[in-house]
């Protein structure tokens, strides 16, 4: 049979998605158009969500590039498996027509929006997994109201406690000591997730596309080995290392780094799967959990076990083998509420115990 009369079959590569968040005025919408107007020739779709029956916001959208879904009469989260799921499925239908091309999605939720609800979506609707990937989680934040922001709504907290990347809008009308005292709260919350000051809106698409934020990859905590303003190692027992720096506002949602050298797959297992069940000793962890990420040396075994999760919707795989001469380092950052810092250190300490 000739070449050209076989009949091939091609699973088309998933669109990549971007999922755009923050408060209520942040500035949300400014980013999003400074993106769309220098995108660099990349096509974009951009998903609109906003409550009432009017989505003033997706009127302020540049049209300049790809196509608009809008999604009105509720928040993106209360419309989940109905609205997002098929505006979504709509796009993709839309471009294998051929009636827009576009190369990338993003989507710009409301501002009392919980990012988590969202994420797990893309894991969970079966209607979306082989369609749709997930990139990572661009929250904007006001940085002249951030301060307040955060003490009096949660969600803004927990918007912080989601992002894979954190961009700071109106820097130029805060003190820059203000802004100081900003970044280290907002790395106190989530030390994993780089800030950019915005100016004029302006993010640099290479921070806000292809992130990779839920690649399971060996280079999943990169950003945690470079000392995040959040932690000070210490050695102590065990080979632990667990501490915090002083003087960073308490927030509820805040994170925690677990370090140690090689555990016992079951144990550990069960410890991971003690976080997202919410069993046994962490039964009370409940939702509090946001976002966990993970590279484990298990004893007798050359490859990294590297694993991620949102809330109770987790991923798991084997990455490389360790390199000759590279340390051997078990870490798990953990970002949430009200998390139980020293039943934590103590279950993972132990399968570092049962290890040995």
């Amino acid at each position: 049979m000739l070449l050209a009369e076989r009949v091939l079959k091609v699973t088309p590569a998933p669109l990549p998605v971007t999922l755009l968040s923050g408060f209520l005025g942040a500035g949300k919408t400014t980013v999003l158009n400074a993106l769309l107007n220098d995108a660099d020739g990349l096509r974009i779709a951009v998903v609109e969500n906003e409550f009432g029956a009017i989505n003033i916001d997706s009127q302020l959208v540049s049209r300049n590039r790809g196509g608009i879904i809008e999604l009105t009469n509720g928040c993106v989260c209360c419309t989940l498996n109905a609205d997002l799921v098929r505006g979504l499925q709509r796009l993709a239908e839309r471009r294998a027509a051929g009636e827009w091309s576009f190369d990338w999605i993003i989507i710009e939720t409301t501002g009392l929006a919980d990012p988590g609800v969202v994420a797990q979506t893309f894991f969970a609707a079966p209607e979306l997994r082989d369609s749709f990937l997930l990139d990572g989680i661009a929250v904007v934040v006001d940085a002249l109201h951030a301060q307040q922001q955060l003490d009096r709504h949660p969600v803004v907290q927990r918007q912080v406690g989601f992002a894979d990347r954190l961009l700071l809008a109106k820097c130029d009308l805060a003190a820059p000591e203000a802004l100081a005292e900003l970044s280290l709260r907002l790395a106190a919350i989530n030390p994993r997730a780089p800030q950019q000051r915005l100016r004029h809106g302006r993010a640099n698409p290479g921070t806000l596309l292809g992130i990779g934020g839920f690649q399971l990859d060996s280079s999943l905590l990169a950003g945690e080995t470079q000392a995040p303003a959040r932690f000070a190692p210490r050695a102590v027992e065990e080979r632990l290392r667990w501490a915090r720096r002083p003087g960073v506002k308490r927030d509820e949602v805040s994170s925690c780094l677990l370090e140690t050298g090689d555990v016992d797959l079951p144990q550990v297992d069960a410890f991971v799967q003690s976080l997202i069940d919410c069993s046994n000793e962490f039964r009370d962890l409940g939702t509090e959990l946001l976002r966990y990420k993970g590279i484990l040396a298990i004893a007798n075994d050359e490859r990294k076990l590297i694993f991620q999760g949102v809330e109770r919707v987790a991923g798991f795989d084997y990455g490389e083998a360790w390199a000759p001469g590279e340390p051997r380092r078990s870490r798990i950052v953990l970002i949430g509420r009200h998390l139980p810092e020293e039943r934590l250190r103590e279950s993972f300490l132990a399968c570092a115990h049962a290890a040995r």
